[in-house]
């Protein structure tokens, strides 16, 4: 495309020649400027992409995070419930009265006669 657009003699190989260079150059220019608004698709695609992965990681961690702290929790109120059944003291049975009473008896005797 002639700049000017004044039409250029078919006999002028000259003028033909530029005439040609900037049908050639305009055409050009707007290659580029469509290979530019592609590429700034493809940019935004990927941005899009990322920010869609970066949400879904976020999802992903902070559902591991509120599993493990839910985890946590079960465990720290079994070790809390375990801590107080053995802070509370437990009643003797009646056999272990007698194995005591046995046994403190044996010690008794042989404290009191000596050792043999």
């Amino acid at each position: 495309m002639n700049q000017d657009a004044t039409p250029v003699p078919a006999d002028d190989p000259a003028g033909c020649a530029i005439a040609s260079v900037l049908r050639a150059e305009g055409a050009a220019r707007q290659d580029i400027a469509q290979a530019e608004q592609q590429a700034e698709q493809i940019v935004e695609g990927a941005r899009a992409r990322e920010r869609a992965m970066a949400d879904r990681t976020e999802r992903r961690i902070r559902a591991v995070v509120s599993a493990f702290e839910v985890e946590l929790a079960a465990r720290l109120a079994e070790i809390d419930s375990e801590a107080e059944r053995m802070a509370t003291p437990q009643p003797l049975s009646a056999a272990e009265i007698a194995a005591l009473e046995s046994t403190v008896a044996a010690l008794a005797r042989e404290l009191a006669e000596g050792a043999p």
